[in-house]
């Protein structure tokens, strides 16, 4: 497909694929026309990379364990100590979101319950 319909599928700019793609975080096939043909999985790959940006990760780490979560296979490629601090880092911020909105979740359950409960009793 073309950048122009990955980015509409994806939600993203084609000046930010073509970022990616310089990055090395997506790869491109080129016509003979030059221009760009990304494979169907690029759509899955750059929700991915967005989901990791918006998470926090800086591209550099993003470009290092993004085959683990294609693959499933963990390859470790030398990482400095800053790549590892960050990770553990945003492991720490994401398990603590992720313990917010599951704390948060219950309680709008809850909520809604008492809330159909209530309006099934008698008045």
């Amino acid at each position: 497909m073309r950048i122009g319909e990955l980015a509409r599928r994806t939600g993203t700019t084609p000046r930010l694929l073509r970022y990616y793609e310089e990055q090395g975080l997506i790869t491109s096939a080129r016509g003979a026309n030059g221009y760009r043909d990304f494979d169907e999985a690029c759509v899955d790959r750059v929700r991915q990379i967005r989901g990791l940006l918006d998470s926090g990760l800086p591209t550099r780490v993003i470009k290092q364990i993004l085959p683990c979560l294609t693959t499933g296979a963990v390859h470790v490629s030398d990482p400095t100590p800053e790549t590892i601090a960050i990770l553990e880092r945003e492991h720490a911020r994401m398990s603590a979101r992720i313990e917010c909105l599951t704390r948060n979740r219950d309680a709008i359950a809850d909520y809604l319950a008492a809330v159909r409960l209530s309006r099934r009793a008698p008045r």
